[in-house]
């Protein structure tokens, strides 16, 4: 593909991510690799040394994420064990005592659960709303900027480059969650972040059976730090779910425009809905987000947010759902659906559900949440 001008379509890019070149008698994909220690004559330069600095599973699953975050110039990726073990990494790893972090107020609550973490460590944190990129109003004197966008659960969404502008014209560095949008939807490194995480449990892998998180950065500097703090702590991850996340690469442009399509026409049919309030998805195109989505987004995503009456309303939908399975995270092949505010920490209402929306036929997912919304008001 590198001997061709045009620059592959995201579905080619999906599938050959990472991949070694063909090989007589060899996998497209070798499989795992499983080892602790590796034969290490002499000194130990590497390039595989021991198994919580490196693995060759790991390698190619980096070198597939970096060329999906970052397709037009170098990067490095760094995998981990969960987002969160991610997300920790960049914010533990490049702050100190003294310095000042900028958090989303409405960021997922485990990233802002990270605030009490930060301030024990002499690390001042400010908060501040994702919506209409209220982010610039504290930045005087930070040293980090966490964006997140679209925002989760909320589904608000800041305009990147504009914050990452601010953000550098301050001296301050800026790291993005780019979970919801996943790189195919959304590339922050090319909107002027020096970050990109996220969560690989969620869409990436997209089935719903493994955790794992990545970052990606353009700078060498960086990705050092990221990959010190790895190993210190180690937080790595396994070599079969490194495997089963590249594998399931070769269907991402396939499920998040599935996704994306089912996702719209869910939403489309909740506005009819009058026991339905605060729809969000930055596909429609009356929502507060969507023209800002538009404007550095590709896809808009699987998630689908809105409010039932109240918490018993919520439980009673939730409890008809046929096809729709009731759990958290997002992203899988499997529609899925929870009441946010069962597990505290978000300023959502009782009746807020976060709805992530499958690759089954649009039409059998409206269909059994419109079933789920007739039982739930009779």
């Amino acid at each position: 593909m590198t001997e061709y001008d045009e620059t592959p379509g995201d579905s080619t890019r999906s599938v050959h991510a990472g991949r070694p070149p063909a090989e007589a008698y060899e996998p497209s994909l070798p499989g795992p690799v499983f080892a602790a220690h590796y034969h290490l004559p002499g000194e130990a330069t590497g390039p595989y040394t021991y198994g919580r600095d490196e693995n060759p599973t790991w390698t190619l699953l980096e070198q597939a994420l970096s060329s999906l975050e970052s397709p037009d110039a170098p990067a490095e990726t760094l995998v981990f064990s969960s987002g969160m073990a991610a997300v920790s990494s960049v914010l533990l790893s490049q702050v100190s005592a003294g310095d000042t972090v900028v958090l989303p107020s409405d960021c997922y609550q485990a990233t802002r659960s990270l605030q009490k973490r930060l301030e024990s460590y002499g690390v001042a944190v400010r908060l501040a709303p994702t919506p209409g990129d209220a982010q610039l109003e504290v930045l005087d004197g930070a040293k980090l900027l966490w964006i997140e966008t679209p925002s989760n659960p909320g589904l608000e969404v800041c305009d990147i480059r504009r914050l990452a502008d601010a953000a550098h014209a301050a001296g301050a560095l800026v790291a993005v969650d780019n979970t919801l949008a996943t790189p195919l939807g959304q590339r922050p490194l090319e909107l002027g972040a020096d970050l990109s995480v996220a969560s690989g449990t969620k869409a990436l892998s997209g089935h719903g059976d493994l955790q794992l998180g990545y970052v990606t950065t353009r700078n060498p500097e960086l990705a050092a730090a990221v990959r010190l703090w790895r190993k210190t702590v180690g937080a790595i991850p396994g070599p079969m779910e490194s495997w089963l996340a590249h594998r399931s690469l070769a269907t991402l442009a396939l499920r998040v425009d599935k996704q994306a399509v089912n996702a719209l026409a869910l939403a489309a049919a909740l506005r009819e809905r009058p026991e339905v309030t605060g729809l969000r998805h930055p596909g429609l195109p009356e929502d507060p987000s969507h023209a800002v989505a538009s404007a550095q987004m590709n896809r808009f995503g699987s998630v689908v947010s809105f409010t039932l009456p109240d918490r018993e309303y919520a439980e009673r939908f939730l409890g008809a759902l046929l096809l729709t399975t009731e759990a958290t995270s997002f992203g899988s092949v499997t529609s899925t659906a929870e009441r946010r505010a069962r597990w505290g920490g978000d300023a959502v209402p009782e009746g807020f559900i976060r709805f992530s929306v499958g690759v089954e036929d649009a039409a059998d997912i409206v269909r059994d949440v419109t079933h789920a919304l007739d039982v739930a008001g009779k």
